[in-house]
């Protein structure tokens, strides 16, 4: 995967990862227990969730981190149903 991000894309990462990080503190869990159930490394979800880093990651990924928080991997992507739509749609 380059590791070179178009600009209009930037902005985007950076809000995919603030809605995993948001939705990640409201499930009560730690970066240490979603990388877990998500089957990545702590520092991994850290720099997806990094205001500041661009981290690009793959479909896989998204899909695993939208079943660890219990969300459409959609959901993740749609910013504008966070926070109360996403959390109360597939909690269970």
């Amino acid at each position: 995967m380059s590791k070179e991000i178009d600009f209009k894309n930037r902005d985007r990462f950076i809000q995919l990862g603030i809605t995993i990080s948001v939705l990640r503190k409201m499930r009560g869990m730690s970066q240490e227990q979603l990388a877990a159930k998500a089957m990545m490394s702590r520092s991994h979800l850290s720099a997806i969730e990094a205001p500041n880093i661009v981290r690009p990651f793959s479909v896989e990924v998204l899909f695993n981190i939208a079943d660890a928080l219990k969300v459409e991997p959609g959901d993740l992507l749609n910013t504008a149903m966070i926070p109360d739509q996403i959390l109360n749609n597939k909690e269970k």
